[in-house]
């Protein structure tokens, strides 16, 4: 697997967010039945206010966020609470699967007023934003109800409590 990180804020290579980033994804490839060895993702590391900016750009929502994601296409199921069509590698053999952002102080702040680690909170946000890669999404309830349900099998896998209680 190919993950280039972007680190804008330093704090981020205190937590360790490369293996972070690449234990969601492995996590999240392999439950999907996706060989992590071919997938590219692309992170940035950033702090509120550049997490602001993109929000702004791409969602009109001048605000910070957690964490932002961009697929390399677009993977959506058509019906609700299905499965995505899975990726296929390219001519090259490789999967790109896209880009994320993630801000520091955003999830500092979730992770103190939930009572969780940082490196936790932040593996499930890796988690939730890969899936989002791979077309999975909330907006429809069945939808955000499976989404949840692979985020809270997948954190449990790894002794972290369902973040959605």
């Amino acid at each position: 697997m190919e993950i280039e990180i972007e680190i804008e804020d330093p704090r981020w290579e205190a937590l360790g967010l490369a293996a972070l980033a690449e234990r969601a994804a492995r996590l999240v490839l392999e439950d999907r039945g996706i060989d992590p060895d071919l997938c590219r993702i692309s992170v940035l590391a950033c702090d509120d206010a550049r997490i602001a900016d993109l929000n702004a750009e791409y969602r009109e929502k001048s605000k910070p966020t957690n964490v932002l994601s961009w697929p390399a296409e677009e993977r959506g199921a058509e019906e609700e609470g299905a499965d995505p069509e899975p990726p296929a590698p390219d001519v090259f053999g490789e999967i790109e699967l896209g880009d994320l952002a993630i801000a520091y102080e955003t999830c500092a702040r979730e992770a103190e007023e939930q009572g969780k680690a940082l490196a936790d909170h932040v593996l499930h946000l890796l988690i939730h934003a890969t899936l989002h890669l791979l077309g999975y999404d909330h907006i429809r309830d069945k939808d955000a109800e499976a989404m949840e349900q692979i985020e809270i099998r997948l954190l449990e896998s790894v002794g972290i409590r369902n973040p959605y209680m």
